[in-house]
């Protein structure tokens, strides 16, 4: 193809691909000023980005499978329309329970967007130039996933929280236009068969995952039971359906089943960890949103420099040692954030572990793709890398309703000591337990009640971050038992 042609190929991707990376961060860094303009309760700071995350994982399979029967260049484009309204929606929500919606439909859009964007490169680039095309998109998105928080907290500090999603609206109109003047259309080998998509499926998955989601955030056990019974109705019906959503035989290698687990625990933890730290930063220690959103670059900046040279750990050693020594490393990383208290500088309380946690995760994920594509046969590929993207983004799910309902037990249960200890008068008390469903965005006058406040927080946010580094190990064990190396070491 014509370099002119491919070079607006890689735009519309990496763009696309931008948009639902860039609204991952930004919104992090935008809670607490959501939660204080909208005065919600930490549940519903959780649905806030739970809705999204819930759809896309639940739809990432089936927008990838729409978009090799019905069109590439057609699923991803109305991906982004789709976004780009919901992004809208989200920007003028009134009140929560709209914000929330919105982020749903987000969620769905970003299902179509985000298989779309490879798959256009991958239909389109020639096997000698397609390396160089992902190692660009994979390069461009790293970049832009390291400005999304600095430039969202920016726009949060100076203007509103609003912006962190009217931020994606000319962001999309370009990507729109890149991509009908200049993607062509392209189908997956059996388009022209009969054309099916595994509805039951993706409906069991979107209602399975819903449930669990409610029961963790809202605390109502019966759905989480019945979430369990929807997933089990899932993998029964994925295991007779013609053309299923997720092929249970890719599971019958312990490789993959490992690599998708360890991918389950160490993406578990990091969401949970990534998703409260902007709270604990801003609400906690003082940080502007435009610090907080600065305080995650080292962490991005390693992820970027070391991607190749994590790469060539897997031509040295294979996956499997890099899979046991980064989940080490990041466990280290996740424990250090337990270390600070209130105040003190950024590079002695929060940097050094952001810093081990970059490393550790910089060391895991070459090597993770590399054992997810090694085991499995190449023609299944594309199947096997879209059932570990769409794991990760369930991991996500996980973590910010199982590890925001720890946070909050933890809280509460920590917050009347530390009011007794301070000795707080009885109507500054009856104020903050009023509040409570706030955590640290409670609003008190007496700097003792505010003191006790900030210190429950970070009781409840040490709790988080050392079961994350208990996730962290448990993916380097994963490894250890279902792990192999599929092609012996260089």
């Amino acid at each position: 193809m014509p370099s002119t042609r491919g070079a607006w190929i890689l735009a519309a991707a990496i763009l696309g691909s931008s948009l639902a990376f860039i609204d991952g961060t930004v919104v992090n860094v935008a809670l607490p000023a959501i939660q204080s303009g909208l005065g919600a309760t930490l549940a519903e700071v959780q649905w806030i980005v739970a809705a999204y995350a819930l759809t896309l994982a639940a739809l990432l399979l089936t927008g990838g499978s729409l978009g090799d029967l019905y069109g590439r260049r057609l699923v991803f484009a109305v991906g982004v329309v789709v976004f780009t309204a919901a992004s809208a929606w989200c920007g003028f929500s009134p009140n929560i329970t709209q914000l929330v919606a919105a982020r749903a439909l987000q969620g769905v859009g970003g299902a179509l967007l985000v298989p779309g964007s490879l798959a256009l490169i991958t239909a389109s680039f020639s096997d000698d130039d397609r390396g160089r095309a992902i190692g660009t998109w994979s390069a461009f998105t790293s970049i832009t996933a390291a400005l999304g928080p600095v430039l969202g907290g920016w726009l949060v500090q100076h203007f509103s929280w609003r912006w962190a999603f009217f931020i994606n609206l000319p962001i999309a109109a370009l990507v729109l236009v890149i991509t009908l003047a200049h993607v062509p259309e392209s189908r997956g080998a059996d388009a022209n068969g009969p054309r099916h998509v595994d509805v039951t499926g993706a409906a069991l998955t979107t209602l399975a995952l819903a449930a669990i989601t409610f029961s963790l955030i809202e605390r109502v056990p019966w759905a989480g039971i019945a979430g369990v019974a929807l997933l089990i109705g899932f993998v029964f019906v994925e295991a007779h359906e013609h053309s299923p959503m997720l092929p249970l035989s890719l599971f019958k290698s312990a490789t993959f089943s490992g690599s998708n687990l360890l991918t389950l625990f160490l993406y578990t933890a990091l969401s949970g960890v990534l998703v409260y730290l902007p709270m604990n930063l801003i609400s906690v220690q003082g940080y502007t949103a435009t610090a907080a959103g600065a305080a995650l670059l080292p962490f991005i900046a390693l992820m970027f420099l070391l991607s190749r040279w994590s790469g060539g750990l897997v031509q040295r050693y294979g996956a499997r040692r890099p899979l046991i020594i980064g989940p080490i490393i990041a466990a280290v990383g996740f424990a250090l954030f337990a270390r600070p208290s209130t105040g003190g500088s950024y590079w002695t309380t929060f940097f050094p572990a952001i810093v081990v946690l970059g490393l550790g995760m910089a060391v895991s994920v070459a090597p993770l793709t590399t054992a997810v594509m090694g085991a499995v046969p190449s023609e299944r590929a594309g199947i096997a890398s879209g059932v570990n993207n769409a794991v990760s983004r369930v991991a996500g799910l996980f973590g910010i309703a199982a590890l925001g309902l720890v946070l909050s037990i933890v809280f509460n249960r920590s917050v009347d000591g530390h009011i007794a200890s301070a000795n707080v008068s009885p109507q500054e008390r009856a104020r903050i337990d009023a509040q409570r469903s706030l955590l640290a965005a409670a609003r008190v006058d007496d700097p003792r009640g505010r003191a006790a406040i900030d210190a429950a927080f970070v009781d409840g946010f040490r709790v988080v971050v050392l079961i994350a580094a208990g996730l962290a190990v448990a993916s380097a064990l994963s490894t250890v038992f279902l792990i192999r190396d599929e092609r012996q070491p260089e």
